[in-house]
């Protein structure tokens, strides 16, 4: 089952995220992952496996004090259901322009249908999940 986390406030987003990702480990999960809002864009970390590679990566990431700062994010751990546990099939997904990051729990069922309709407008789509299909659609409305 996955699990989504989200937060906006006066506090740093990232403890908040990891915390209440950490929370949901019970529940059984390939990957997690984070995207937080900056002054600079969205920045997503993700990784396949558990919350604590993932919060070690982040540790370990030259941008930590930019991802460290950001008071906005969403968080997922992801069960897979379209594609391998992979990092690049991990949650948050972004659109092809990077205006939006998404998470997501359930199962777009017409996905392949969309997925060749981008491929075929020449857009690259990375993973293997219908999370990120929806990504590409939302942002090129």
């Amino acid at each position: 089952m996955c699990g989504i986390v989200g937060y906006t406030g006066k506090r740093a987003a990232m403890p908040v995220l990891i915390n209440g990702l950490k929370k949901l480990e019970y529940r059984g999960y390939d990957s997690a992952g984070v995207a937080l809002a900056n002054n600079q864009g969205i920045l997503t970390r993700k990784q396949s496996g558990k919350v604590a590679g993932l919060d070690q990566l982040i540790s370990d990431d030259p941008l930590h004090k930019e991802l460290s700062a950001s008071h906005c994010g969403i968080a997922h751990t992801r069960w897979a259901t379209h594609g391998p546990p992979t990092t690049a099939n991990a949650h948050p997904h972004q659109g092809p322009n990077g205006r939006i990051a998404l998470v997501h729990n359930g199962i777009n069922e017409n996905h392949n249908t969309q997925r060749d309709r981008f491929l075929a407008g020449g857009n690259t789509i990375t993973s293997e999940t219908d999370t990120e299909v929806l990504a590409h659609h939302i942002e090129s409305q």
